[in-house]
């Protein structure tokens, strides 16, 4: 008997995969997910029932109104207190000191609100509330009664949205090439190495639906990167090469995106090379809690050609059906906010950040504040790089106008005015000051000292220069990494763009090397390290900087000392030079007594002296070595005391060097 999947039978009938699940779940029908097959005369079944529910399943519930007004803008008079505003939008004080109390605001519900109390019920509820001036010349740009020039953000409609997919994977298993030809671009070839350094972010189409694409890259040394693009998105897809399998690198991959909660679909890449096992690759998988569902788990597993294009159409409607069973939504009328995904400083833009936006319509004119810097947009570019005036939920942009780098991670939201950016980051950054004037510091300089007390670690100061803020981020936390108890490495500055004079002079001070990835040193950075004797290493692969820094601490460790036994004679005789003092006759037992190799004399199982030869001779002629079964004279430097009967043993310390 035939079978039909059952996300093929929603195609069908136009329904959602939900739709049909909870109708079979209501038929007794046991399937687990929209990948289950079921039998025809099921779906036929099925049929007959939406066939006869469809004149009830026409006429669409009535929206439910929202209790509080909207799309509004009240002016609240000066000294009004919580309870009073409150009131004017229909809810329970306490509902509204809870809204306070969850921004950080601690605030009676009998204490008078200010500006900052009203932008956050206004938030909260989908309103503008405004202060009214006691006098109007107050109003304007200093004034706390400045309106909003834009619309109020109502927050109220929630709306689909196209899914955010991050692509993860070991290195070299074809995540790029893999993109490649989903988006018909050309990237690998940019990319130095054949290794992606850096994030990038696209918009593709299929069957008239948007799926947007975070190029997270797939090596080790950008776990923190890949942590975070994991953390930003709804699906993740996880790249295996079929003729390679599991890596290390995979299953770091497949923790990031277990713990950021993100659904994995599996692309089981490469599977037109000869040497393919897509069952070995499915099996691996089992075996780290990925069971594939056509063996009875809940992993989708898709077998794929990023050279040839097998089994991507299959993959793209793979991630749509898993995004469809997630309902993403968004509220484009909602107060924008997002994340940051890359960040970087150009010579001509100036500060620029590709971000997300998650919530709300972010657009050319709105004031933005991130964790670390504030801006006012003056231009915003699409994933093509073309102009646009607005962008919505799931869209990437770069955006342009802003005062300062933003980490990548960092979230935004936009704000009012430019005044409440100002105010809000400055308090930030005095809080920053005073949290590294206190605790930590303390804290920093304890440990030093117990290190000092146990003995001194040598450090290997370090200053960082990237091209992007994502590929700093992600070299400093893969040299942190090397550091042990005994060697450490000092980051004394990590920042972007091009090595400046000032960063030489930092370097010079701290006796540092410069790392520069992707940059260059200016003229006049050249002239300063080589009066200050600074050291610039310049990188395009991340692997080089690594391989170079790791030389040069396992330098700094201290060797392994090993004693290595050469050879044992016995006194047999001594015998009194005059002006030479005693030489002891003795006979080679075991082994090689050499001229450069130190001695121990042992008597009666003690180690009495411990030193090196004066001489050695064969008869009369000296020698570099005697070996075992013969006779010479030993002379011992700056030592007398010999007797027969001692046994003087050879031996030499070798010096191994350590690697980390």
């Amino acid at each position: 008997m035939s079978k039909i999947r059952v996300y093929e039978l929603a195609k069908m009938l136009g329904k959602s995969n939900k739709e049909l699940l909870d109708h079979l779940a209501d038929l007794g029908v046991d399937v687990k997910t929209h990948m289950s097959s079921i039998d025809n005369e099921t779906a036929r079944l099925l049929e007959e029932v939406l066939a006869e529910d469809k004149p009830d399943t026409v006429q669409k519930p009535e929206k439910e109104e929202r209790k509080v007004i909207k799309s509004a803008t009240f002016e609240v008079s000066s000294g009004s207190t919580v309870k009073a505003v409150a009131e004017l939008l229909g809810i329970k004080p306490a509902e509204a000191v809870g809204r306070l109390v969850n921004a950080g605001l601690m605030v009676p519900a009998d204490s008078p609100v200010d500006d900052r109390c009203l932008a956050v019920l206004g938030e909260s509820y989908g309103v503008v509330l405004t202060l009214a001036c006691p006098d109007s010349d107050q109003e304007g740009e200093s004034g706390v009664c400045e309106v909003i020039k834009r619309g109020p953000f109502t927050g109220a409609d929630m709306e689909p949205r196209p899914p955010i997919v991050t692509v993860m994977g070991h290195v070299d298993h074809g995540k790029t090439t893999l993109l490649d030809f989903i988006r018909k671009t050309n990237i690998t070839a940019r990319e130095a190495g054949g290794i992606t350094q850096h994030i990038g972010a696209s918009i593709v189409q299929h069957e008239g639906k948007k799926i947007v694409f975070l190029d997270t890259p797939g090596h080790e040394a950008f776990t923190a990167m890949r942590a975070r693009g994991a953390q930003a998105t709804d699906v993740a897809i996880l790249v295996v090469a079929a003729d390679d399998g599991v890596m290390p690198q995979t299953r770091e991959a497949i923790n990031h995106a277990k713990a950021a909660g993100v659904p994995i679909v599996v692309a089981i890449n490469k599977v037109d090379k000869p040497a393919a096992k897509p069952d070995r690759v499915r099996q691996q998988l089992s075996d780290v809690g990925l069971a594939p569902e056509e063996w009875g788990g809940s992993t989708i597993m898709v077998e794929v050609s990023a050279k040839s294009g097998q089994g991507i159409s299959q993959l793209l409607e793979m991630i749509l059906l898993v995004a469809e069973m997630e309902e993403l939504k968004a509220d484009p009328t909602a107060r924008p906010e997002g994340v940051v995904v890359e960040a970087k400083l150009d010579r001509g833009k100036g500060a620029v950040a590709t971000v997300l936006v998650q919530q709300g319509s972010l657009c050319k004119g709105d004031i933005i504040l991130f964790d670390s810097a504030w801006g006012k947009i003056r231009a915003m570019l699409d994933a093509e790089g073309s102009p646009i005036d607005c962008a919505g939920p799931s869209t990437p942009v770069e955006i342009l106008g802003l005062t300062a780098v933003p980490q990548p991670g960092e979230t935004f939201r936009a704000v009012q005015t430019e005044r409440e950016a100002r105010d809000a980051l400055g308090a930030r950054e005095q809080e920053a000051r005073s949290a590294l004037q206190g605790g930590p510091r303390k804290l920093t300089l304890e440990e030093l000292y117990s290190q000092l007390k146990e003995g001194e670690i040598p450090l290997l100061n370090l200053l960082l220069k990237c091209d992007v803020q994502g590929s700093g981020e992600a070299l400093a936390a893969s040299l942190e990494k090397m550091a042990t108890n005994e060697v450490g490495i000092n980051i004394v500055h990590r920042g972007v763009g091009g090595i400046a004079e000032s960063d030489v002079m930092l370097a010079s001070a701290s006796n540092a090397v410069i790392i520069g990835f992707n940059v260059r040193p200016d003229a006049n950075a050249k002239r300063a390290a080589e009066a200050e004797g600074v050291q610039i290493r310049l990188y395009n692969i991340i692997y080089d900087a690594i391989d170079d820094v790791k030389a040069a601490l396992e330098g700094m460790l201290k060797p392994n000392i090993r004693e290595n036994t050469l050879g044992q004679a016995e006194v047999r005789q001594v015998i009194r030079v005059p002006k030479a003092g005693n030489v002891a006759g003795s006979y080679v037992l075991e082994g090689v007594i050499r001229r450069n190799a130190r001695i121990r004399l042992i008597r009666n199982g003690i180690v009495v002296w411990d030193g090196s030869l004066a001489n050695l001779r064969r008869f009369k002629d000296d020698a570099r070595e005697v070996a075992a079964g013969y006779e010479c004279g030993i002379s011992l430097s700056n030592y007398q005391d010999v007797a027969e009967g001692d046994i003087l043993e050879a031996y030499e310390i070798i010096e191994e060097k350590r690697h980390l």
